[in-house]
């Protein structure tokens, strides 16, 4: 009787260890803190050429115009992906400019130009660091000088998705990452 009684307070002990933990309160008038307006018309007096704290960046988790989610949405879901110098789908492998190629034209059906110097000599605004917003094309001169040669889409919070170089797959990497700071040269924004 003792061994079922033992039992039944081992069976008890271990339902009890498996529950949820409780969910906490939150009052209903509070505000998330990703869901703060911000000034978009102040200015930042620090520098477009390198992207230095995340505070300037404007937050990944906010509401954003339908088509732009489109490209952020269609661009995480290539990560994973292999890298391959002039791969322009998911079964090739993509190189940089070929996956932003493909994300542009699957997701809202955009032709961007097929290299980082036709990407980087696009006739479309130029934002500063700090006015990146999601859907945004980066640039980046990795070889030193400014020959842009590298290029990814911002996705928010400070972070880019791309494809790095061979032997790599579709990543998201952060600009404040020292290399990136380094080599960053603009941006392009090509969703109006």
């Amino acid at each position: 009787m003792r061994v079922k009684a033992l039992a039944v307070l081992v069976m008890l002990a271990l339902v009890a260890g498996c529950s949820s933990a409780p969910k906490p309160r939150v009052a209903a008038t509070s505000t998330p803190a990703w869901n703060t307006s911000t000034d978009s018309s102040s200015t930042s007096s620090r520098s477009t050429k390198s992207p230095r704290s995340t505070s300037n960046y404007a937050p990944l988790v906010r509401t954003l115009p339908p088509i732009n989610q489109d490209v952020v949405f269609h661009a995480i879901s290539l990560v994973g992906t292999p890298y391959q110098y002039g791969g322009s789908t998911p079964e090739t492998g993509f190189d940089c400019s070929g996956l932003i190629n493909y994300v542009y034209r699957q997701a809202v059906g955009m032709a961007l130009p097929r290299t980082t110097a036709g990407l980087n000599a696009l006739s479309a605004e130029n934002p500063a660091v700090g006015a990146l917003e999601p859907g945004d094309l980066v640039l980046f001169a990795m070889n030193g000088g400014n020959r842009v040669n590298h290029a990814g889409i911002y996705v928010g919070d400070g972070r880019f998705l791309h494809a790095p170089s061979s032997g790599g797959k579709v990543r998201m990497d952060s600009l404040q990452a020292n290399f990136w700071q380094r080599t960053y040269t603009g941006a392009r924004r090509v969703l109006e």
